[in-house]
């Protein structure tokens, strides 16, 4: 039962385990402009979507309209891989670490890079908050490194487990419907769908939060 539970996340158990990772650029058909018809109301609702985020992360990001780009991108890339995952026989990929670490540690390193070179001032000046006692300000220090090296680890750690976590149960539940009596068994279908329009607001929120603390992070390391 474990095995056959955890298998559905091992890529290499489905029969065309080579096109699994092809999920990944699925997103791309969505930032196409050309792919849809000018007048479909797919189009016009996608790029309602772009823009409402574009404006969202300029509230947050308010200086530079490429790292904005960055982020709806990528806001983009998460979500389609969370929903897709949703239906019957799709590989998730973002349920992965080794996806979630992979998009978090160069968006990181990227971040981190850029404030040494541009603000290191503003870096070393958020290492010790205003009124901190100084004989607490070694601690301090330690404290807020270790705090900033972990980040990515804990950006895509919170991916993985929410979607690994809705998962699970929805594949716990689904096997019982075999041995559920009929008389219980409405019940159980009410749940599963319950649990599944959990999901695709659980696959929104965790694309919009991971974008949303790449932003943050970027804007601590600007002055304001």
């Amino acid at each position: 039962m474990v095995t056959n539970l955890f298998s559905s996340f091992d890529p290499s158990t489905s029969t065309i385990n080579s096109l699994n990772w092809v999920s990944l650029i699925i997103f791309l058909m969505l930032l196409l402009n050309k792919f849809w018809v000018k007048i479909a109301a797919t189009k016009f609702t996608i790029n309602f979507v772009i823009l409402y985020l574009f404006n969202e992360f300029k509230i947050i990001v308010y200086s530079n309209k490429y790292f904005r780009i960055i982020l709806v991108s990528l806001f983009i890339l998460i979500v389609v891989n969370n929903f897709i995952g949703l239906f019957p026989y799709i590989f998730t990929s973002t349920r992965h670490l080794s996806i979630s670490i992979s998009l978090a540690i160069p968006l990181w390193i990227g971040i981190m890079f850029f404030g040494w070179i541009k603000f290191n001032r503003n870096i070393f000046a958020h290492l010790v908050p205003q009124s901190t006692p100084i004989a607490l300000i070694p601690f301090i220090v330690l404290i807020e490194r270790t705090s900033n090296i972990i980040r990515p680890f804990t950006l895509s750690i919170r991916l993985s487990a929410n979607i690994i976590a809705g998962h699970l149960l929805i594949t716990l539940l689904g096997n019982q419907l075999v041995s559920t009596s009929i008389r219980l068994l409405p019940t159980v279908i009410l749940v599963q769908l319950a649990l599944t329009t959990l999901e695709i607001a659980v696959s929104l929120i965790q694309a919009y939060v991971f974008s949303i603390l790449i932003a943050l992070y970027l804007r601590e390391i600007r002055p304001h």
